[in-house]
């Protein structure tokens, strides 16, 4: 038979709501009785039921992964790394891939919601970018945490995690434009994702802050998929005036780009120097590999569920917290093989 939190209880001396707490993470367990506990459960070898859990409290011990991206990687590293907080916390995760814009969005997060009882939500871009979301889920009165694009100094009264798109865009166009290049052309991502504008406006200023003249045909439309980079690229190579560096929104895309540019006989980075964005294995898997930008994402996927859990403990223990919390991600340059000075 399986052990019951009664049988640690009675095995480590103590009440089985003292169990209780030591499972729920609980800081206010003093470091003895802490001890006693866990040697308890080690050796009965007991499992928490977080059923059982869920129903004994006024709120369950699931939280919830809420996403619309086509990024198969960025949605994987997203998932270990709130998976990885949970399981140190004792969570488990729901995971809700949707569709940002479709017409019922927000009624479908309502009733999820609603129908699974969540504690929390973790919310990614686009989605924690729609501002009618946010409105209805505070009504609901559930703990949700935004990864967003941007900056603090932008924002908003609601738990975030930022990320500084714009300024990494501008790093990366800054050091083209140190190789030599003054013809850049951007690939964008979809339009309805924040990252998109900020990424091409940290593309534009860096390119008005030398004085670089932007042909509007080197600004082309696309979307987060490889098959973008593909077209787009071909699209810059019939430019009359063609661009020697493709800064493209992200490493799908650029890798997308490369293909393209290969195909049609342009030596990388001899003669087209191309970089993306994310650090993605697809930045890696290219040869020559990708110069991009570095995103932390199961970082900050690990530290969105810690602020998420942390203000769901803090809202049980009656203390909940008025004030919004901020972190800050800057992804950081990273300098490869398909970059070089213009000859």
């Amino acid at each position: 038979m399986k052990s019951t939190i009664k049988d640690v209880a009675a095995l480590a001396g103590v009440s089985f709501k003292t169990v209780s707490r030591v499972i729920n993470k609980e800081k206010s367990v003093k470091a003895d009785t802490l001890e006693k506990v866990t040697q308890a459960i080690q050796s009965l070898n007991y499992q928490p039921n977080n059923a059982a859990r869920n129903l004994a409290g006024t709120c369950s011990f699931t939280i919830g992964f809420v996403y619309d991206n086509p990024n198969a990687f960025y949605v994987i590293d997203m998932q270990n790394g709130i998976i990885s907080e949970c399981r140190e916390k004792g969570y488990e995760l729901l995971i809700h891939p949707c569709e940002s814009t479709h017409a019922d969005i927000i009624t479908e997060i309502q009733q999820m919601v609603k129908r699974t009882q969540l504690s929390g939500l973790i919310i990614c871009p686009p989605l924690s970018e729609n501002n009618e979301i946010m409105t209805e889920l505070s009504a609901l009165d559930i703990q949700f945490v935004r990864v967003v694009s941007g900056t603090d100094d932008t924002v908003e009264n609601t738990t975030c995690v930022f990320i500084h798109d714009r300024q990494a865009a501008n790093s990366i166009v800054e050091y083209l434009i140190s190789l030599g290049h003054k013809k850049i052309a951007f690939i964008s991502g979809d339009k309805h994702h924040k990252s998109t504008l900020e990424r091409r406006d940290g593309y534009l200023e860096a390119m008005k802050s030398h004085g670089l003249d932007v042909n509007p045909d080197w600004i082309v439309e696309g979307r987060y998929s490889f098959d973008s980079g593909v077209n787009g690229a071909q699209q810059l190579l019939k430019v009359g005036d063609r661009p020697t560096a493709i800064f493209a929104c992200n490493d799908e895309i650029a890798a997308g780009a490369l293909l393209a540019a290969k195909l049609g006989g342009v030596d990388i980075p001899a003669q087209l120097s191309i970089a993306g964005f994310e650090d993605s294995p697809f930045s890696r898997q290219t040869i020559p590999q990708l110069t991009t930008a570095a995103q932390p994402t199961k970082t900050i996927a690990t530290f969105a569920a810690q602020l998420l859990i942390n203000n769901i403990s803090q809202n049980r223990l009656g203390s909940k917290s008025t004030e919004p919390k901020h972190q800050s991600y800057m992804p950081k340059l990273v300098v490869r093989g398909s970059t070089a000075k213009l000859s």
